[in-house]
C-alpha cells in the first residue's frame, strides 16, 4: 500500500517559467508534476535560508 498523499493543488506559474517547465519535462520524459516536486526536493534547503517576513518586520509592524 502506498503512503503517497495525492490531493490536488492548483499552482500558478509566470507564462515563460511554465514555458521552461514544459520544456524541461518534455526533454525528460516526465510530467510537469515530477519536475516541480524534484525542483521543489533540490531548492528547499536554499528556500529555508530566505527570511519569512515576519524575520524583517519590525517589531510594532508585526
Amino acid at each position: 500500500m502506498s503512503t503517497t498523499d495525492h490531493r490536488k493543488q492548483s499552482l500558478y506559474f509566470p507564462e515563460e517559467m511554465l514555458k521552461e517547465i514544459e520544456i524541461e519535462a518534455g526533454r525528460q520524459d516526465r510530467s510537469l508534476s515530477w519536475i516541480v516536486q524534484q525542483a521543489w526536493k533540490i531548492a528547499r534547503g536554499d528556500m529555508k535560508k530566505i527570511p519569512s517576513v515576519n524575520d524583517v518586520l519590525p517589531p510594532g509592524m508585526r
